[in-house]
């Protein structure tokens, strides 16, 4: 009878041990737990201990993290000049980081094509960065050039995709080579003979604000203006054109424009914002253009897109 106890007691205290086991194999990791059982996302592990995120990222608050490889990092510090994450600035290291995560969890199979924002501040505001998301057959691709290589690491707060490469913080500029819609203004703005460096310029402090025109606006414009294509405009013109969907020295949001509102461009002329049936521009032909897009963040300025090129008095 004792044998029989003894060998059921032993029994249970298998039974317990193994599904104590199971229990801790099965209970998932938080990000930060993922990413340290990675020995391939040691220097993001590094980085994340560096600039105070660790707690933010272990909490129950759903997050979607963007996970650069050791490569990726080696690669920007030796870009950087540095050999290790911390010799980079810490609140640089923060901004990047953050530039990784998006709030709530986005599985690979929810990610489109399109613009999404950031956990990454703009300055001292409530605005954050714009990521461009590019969703194919091929994969996904964050900015134009960053892969995910890895989807859908499953965490207890979250989902991590790898990356191969770090995001950088995108300016105006990049916003426009990021997205293939800004193809044409970005041909415009770098023709070689408008003597304007436009894109030192918008890659400078800022802020600026670039209402942007799609490829569609400057194929509506050409076909208005009887042009057979962009190089028929002479320089003067376009110089004038492009300076007049710029703002500098105003990080100007969608939610700050007010109906009939005076906008001061670059090229010192005017236009007037309409919010009836939605955000419009007049410009100073009294040709109105639609606001389609609003608010890509960038770390010098905000880009909104339009779908007709402004024309200024010329």
């Amino acid at each position: 009878m004792k044998k029989f106890l003894f060998s059921a007691l032993l029994a249970c205290s298998v039974v317990f041990s193994v599904t104590a086991c199971k229990d801790d194999e099965e209970t998932p990791k938080n990000i930060v737990e993922l990413a340290q059982s990675d020995a391939n996302l040691s220097i993001l592990v590094e980085a994340v201990v560096y600039a105070d995120l660790a707690a933010t990222l272990s909490g129950t608050t759903e997050y979607t993290v963007f996970a650069p490889t050791n490569a990726a990092f080696t690669a920007l510090l030796q870009s950087l000049g540095k050999t290790k994450i911390t010799d980079v600035d810490k609140a640089t290291v923060k901004a990047i980081l953050l530039n990784h995560v998006v709030a709530g969890e986005v599985k690979s199979g929810a990610i489109t094509t399109g613009y999404v924002k950031s956990a990454s501040p703009f300055g001292n505001t409530t605005s954050t960065l714009s990521l461009y998301i590019t969703k194919t057959t091929a994969g996904v691709t964050i900015n134009k050039d960053v892969n995910v290589t890895t989807a859908d690491l499953d965490a207890s707060n979250g989902v991590v995709h790898v990356v191969d490469k770090v995001i950088a913080l995108p300016t105006v500029v990049n916003h426009a080579l990021n997205n293939p819609n800004f193809s044409t203004l970005v041909a415009a703005l770098t023709r070689s003979d408008l003597g304007v460096d436009y894109v030192a310029i918008l890659s400078g402090a800022g802020p600026f604000t670039v209402f942007a025109p799609t490829n569609a606006a400057f194929t509506a414009l050409l076909t208005e203006l009887n042009a057979p294509n962009l190089a028929a405009i002479d320089a003067a013109t376009l110089n004038k054109v492009l300076q007049y969907h710029v703002v500098s020295g105003a990080n100007v949001l969608a939610g700050s424009l007010t109906e009939g509102q005076q906008v001061t461009t670059f090229q010192t002329g005017k236009f007037t914002i309409g919010l009836a049936g939605g955000a419009k521009i007049t410009d100073a032909n009294n040709r109105v253009s639609n606001i389609i897009i609003t608010d890509v963040q960038g770390s010098n300025g905000v880009v909104h897109a339009i779908d007709k090129v402004l024309l200024p008095t010329l």
